[in-house]
């Protein structure tokens, strides 16, 4: 006897009192379900088409995911049967899902950020995790398909984040993160590529330019002379300071210094994002910051700056906790100095990057600047770069309007 497999909705209803989607695979009149992973109220099922009614917010979808879940099932009768061979129901199942891997896009990303765990890349872990969880919030449910993440869906998914009130950066490093997901199910064989809803004609992910903004010379010199500071207000000059000097060391790394790094007057780090390991001649106003700490080191290997002398430096998640709140504390702080220093621009730590950038402009060769960045390509220091170089652009609007 032929077989045959059709779309069902399954009369046994969850806590939620929503019924769950199956495809039914029949042979010799012997049945067995494979569920979907979709549950709907009856009132939204189709009887005599075998549909989800346009009436549910997710029509569209649901019915492109039967489709697709239902034509995998007939082309594998259709092949087993060209090769006359008989199966039973549950071994016609057997074959068509035996090989499925981790099919929906929460199981992937689930993976996804494991790995970025294991791998001790808990910064990027906090905020990739954020962007998976809007786009299981957008769906509302953990049962997304990676046959529905389709144009449509990226499109609705961009209105849902704008109005978050996400700024455009943050919108597109939310599509990154899908893309990046996207493209490990295809590796796994979970997806064609064919479905793939990214590159031209198609969603693009395109960075918005972003304008980076640093302290001036005389911005510099102000914070220097920064008078009546409190304790708290000092020691977050100080950090923000030694980072400035040091070409915008980040923070975190920063906080990672020891006395044991600091020898031949230089500083020998090795940058946490990327492993990189440099040598640094220590400026002349580096010593009095130094000076300022000497009294609470109790040994070479002890840190220079107090905040991780309390971290458990074999539990990554507690050294990358510890380096958040020191963080959002020193930013805290630096509002106050600002004020004290008349410096009316923002100051975090992360200004201090864009404050050596702004300061060098284009006077630092640029194979120089990347060494002092440590980035990894040239291309990132130019790119980097541009932000703060207007000196030509300046010149040559001077020479026509000028006359």
């Amino acid at each position: 006897m032929a077989s045959n497999a059709k779309v069902v909705i399954r009369k046994k209803a969850n806590k939620e009192g929503l019924y769950p989607l199956a495809i039914r695979i029949t042979k010799n009149r012997r049945s067995t379900y494979h569920y979907v992973g979709h549950y709907i109220s009856l009132k939204y099922w189709d009887e005599k088409n075998l549909r989800v009614r346009k009436s549910h917010s997710n029509a569209d979808r649901l019915n492109n995911l039967i489709s697709t879940k239902l034509l995998e099932v007939n082309k594998t009768l259709v092949d087993l049967q060209s090769n006359n061979k008989d199966f039973s129901a549950n071994q016609i199942k057997e074959v068509v899902y035996s090989n499925s891997m981790s099919s929906t896009f929460y199981e992937v990303a689930s993976d996804f950020l494991s790995e970025l765990e294991s791998n001790k890349k808990l910064s990027q872990l906090s905020t990739d995790k954020a962007r998976v969880n809007h786009v299981i919030n957008f769906y509302k449910s953990k049962q997304l398909t990676f046959e529905e993440i389709d144009e449509t869906f990226l499109r609705k998914f961009r209105v849902y984040l704008k109005k978050l009130n996400l700024s455009e950066r943050s919108v597109v490093n939310n599509f990154v993160v899908i893309r990046t997901i996207y493209n490990r199910a295809i590796k796994m064989g979970i997806i064609d590529r064919k479905f793939y809803p990214f590159g031209s004609g198609k969603i693009r992910i395109k960075f918005p330019e972003t304008e980076k903004i640093g302290l001036t010379k005389e911005d510099i010199k102000s914070f220097e002379c920064a008078k009546n500071l409190t304790n708290n207000e000092t020691h977050a000059r100080n950090v923000w300071l030694f980072s400035f000097y040091f070409a915008g060391i980040r923070a975190a790394d920063v906080l990672k210094i020891r006395w044991s790094d600091i020898y031949d007057d230089r500083l020998h780090y090795r940058m946490n994002k990327n492993s990189k390991l440099l040598s640094l001649k220590i400026p002349e106003k580096v010593f009095p910051i130094l000076e300022y700490y000497k009294s609470e080191k109790q040994s070479d290997e002890d840190f220079v700056f107090p905040e991780m002398k309390k971290a458990d430096l074999k539990n990554a998640k507690d050294v990358y906790a510890k380096t958040k709140t020191a963080t959002k504390k020193f930013n805290k702080y630096l509002i106050g100095v600002a004020k004290k220093a008349k410096v009316t621009k923002k100051v975090t730590m992360h200004i201090a990057r864009h404050t050596f950038g702004h300061i060098s402009e284009d006077r630092i060769p640029i194979k120089t600047l990347q060494k002092l960045y440590r980035h990894s390509s040239i291309t990132t220091t130019i790119n980097y770069q541009a932000n703060f170089i207007h000196k030509d652009a300046d010149d040559a609007l001077d020479s026509v309007i000028n006359f």
